[in-house]
């Protein structure tokens, strides 16, 4: 394959159809075919990336090994795709205006007068051919987030307009994703949204080649046909898009349904079974468990899913790979307290504390991490969770009773926990963090060495807080052992409790790299010490 073939899917309706889910099912299918794929996101919001977005605004920031900090949907593709994503998966408005506005102080524009059309939607499109001009895919698809008829999504639907021009009929296709409601009243499915939908989007001069329906029942073909007829698509390009069970039964059923054909068919290129034994022995073992484990995730943007996706993701994962259901029972930090940890988490299989910034919820993490030291139940801490744990360790067998970390009292006497270096500095506060793929130096015998296997390994970070070397040598002579170290900085990234059941923290993200094909070891060991606790 010489050309680049370019897939858009845009979404109508509204915003939370599932279109993160449907380009992953599509990517998977079609690399599952031999085809190079991969999957871009382009948000219509202002900010230059989602690291200063509260998790409840926009749900968790997902973080790519080049140190991107992204949507959360660029998780979904590498889980889908066991291929890694990087900045130029991800792109927004921000990210969009602020270069155009460089090159303007540049004088690249010569005087230019600086206009949505020509030169935002020439960004868009240097963007979106980005990954395909490297000459390692066949095929990219762009997610463009937003809702079709936005004023913010208009530039970006203006570009795919451009593009589907410039690059010819066989080199990029629409795919559109909208919503067949059904009206319980009237026991009917309704299309008039679809069709809305769909000449909202050819107003703006773009055709739907394939029209995906997120729907609640199944679609008759008198609908399909109907359709078809209304929005210049072909009946076999309505496609079904049931609701599923689970995310991963989605590349199945849009398999089912012809997507990748009618796809590749319009893209002039050959269609073969997709091989995706893998992904359905995956499939196989998660929906047929031989046990059940409870976990307790301990954080404090709890009420939303998204906040901890990559997390619960992490542990279906795992869960497969176990061949056990991993119940996870969420627990807000902010009501636990040392006389109620017992009452919340004996019943619990394992523990494990999130990630966060803030004060808001810390006592209540210290708290649960006491409690199941002292009782011997698996815990893994990620990040602020290793920070906590930490911080507990040296209040209550150290002794050193206002130990905590400068991210929550400046003044204490024993920052355990204290902002990097080259931090102290930071005035700008998206971006500047320590980001991305860092090398950790396994210590021979850990518990961490025996679950990767291998002497180096490289994890993703998301953070500004360290574990303070100062009290290193203190915190190892009373059972606290670094057994994870950055090559380059002697920086902590793991620590154990040698003489626990099973009690392991790391500074950097794990969940960040779990995918289908490839459980994250730290994930499969914790779950199946939760397992051997339950037993």
């Amino acid at each position: 394959m010489t050309t680049t073939k370019y897939i858009f899917v845009t979404g109508g309706v509204t915003s939370s159809l599932g279109k993160g889910i449907i380009a992953a099912s599509l990517a998977k299918l079609l690399q599952a075919q031999g085809y190079r794929t991969t999957i871009q996101k382009l948000d219509p919001y202002i900010n230059i990336d989602p690291g200063t977005l509260n998790p409840y605004e926009h749900g968790e920031c997902y973080v790519t090994d080049d140190g991107a900090e992204t949507d959360l949907d660029l998780g979904h593709y590498e889980r889908f795709l066991n291929v890694p994503t990087s900045q130029s998966n991800n792109v927004t408005t921000g990210r969009i205006y602020q270069s155009v506005i460089d090159k303007e102080r540049r004088g690249e524009f010569l005087g230019k007068t600086v206009q949505v059309i020509p030169h935002i939607t020439d960004e868009i499109k240097h963007r979106v051919q980005i990954l395909g001009q490297t000459g390692d895919y066949d095929i990219v698809i762009t997610e463009i987030g937003g809702t079709v008829g936005d004023i913010e999504s208009l530039p970006y639907i203006e570009a795919v307009r451009q593009l589907k021009w410039d690059l010819g009929e066989s080199n990029a296709i629409v795919i559109h994703l909208t919503l067949i409601p059904y009206l319980s009243a009237a026991g009917e499915l309704k299309t008039k949204p679809t069709q809305h939908s769909v000449k909202t989007l050819m107003e703006s001069g773009v055709m739907a080649d394939v029209l995906v329906c997120r729907t609640e029942h199944e679609l008759p073909d008198e609908i399909r046909h109907k359709l078809a007829k209304f929005c210049n698509v072909r009946p076999e390009a309505v496609i079904q898009s049931i609701d599923a069970s689970t995310i991963y039964d989605v590349p199945n059923l849009m398999l089912e349904q012809g997507l990748d054909k009618v796809v590749l068919k319009k893209l002039m290129l050959k269609s073969i079974a997709p091989d995706l034994t893998q992904w359905n022995q995956f499939l196989t073992r998660h929906k047929n468990p031989k046990g059940e484990v409870i976990i307790g995730l301990i954080g404090k943007y709890v009420e939303l899913q998204d906040s901890y996706k990559s997390i619960l993701e992490a542990f279906i994962h795992a869960g497969a790979e176990n061949e056990v259901k991993v119940q996870i029972e969420s627990i807000h930090s902010e009501y636990i307290t040392e006389k109620n940890a017992g009452k919340k988490l004996k019943h619990l299989h394992g523990v494990l504390v999130a990630p966060g910034f803030g004060e808001r919820g810390i006592e209540g993490k210290i708290a649960a991490v006491r409690y199941v030291r002292e009782h011997n139940i698996p815990f893994l801490g990620i990040c602020l969770g290793m920070q906590m744990a930490v911080i507990e360790y040296a209040r209550n067998v150290l002794g050193l009773q206002d130990a905590n970390s400068t991210e929550m009292d400046e003044t204490t006497t024993n920052p355990v926990i204290d902002l990097m270096e080259s931090q102290k500095d930071v005035i700008n506060k998206g971006g500047t963090m320590r980001l991305g793929a860092w090398d950790c130096q396994l210590i021979e015998g850990s518990t961490a060495k025996n679950i990767y296997g291998t002497s180096i390994v490289k994890e993703r970070h998301r953070h500004r807080y360290e574990f303070n070397n100062g009290f290193k040598q203190q915190l190892e002579a009373s059972g606290m052992k670094a057994t994870g170290l950055n090559p380059e900085t002697g920086l902590v990234e793991i620590i154990e409790i040698p003489s626990h059941n099973w009690f392991v923290a790391v500074q950097y993200h794990p969940e960040y790299k779990s995918t289908v094909a490839n459980p994250h070891p730290l994930f499969v060991a914790f779950v199946k010490a939760a397992l051997n606790y339950k037993n």
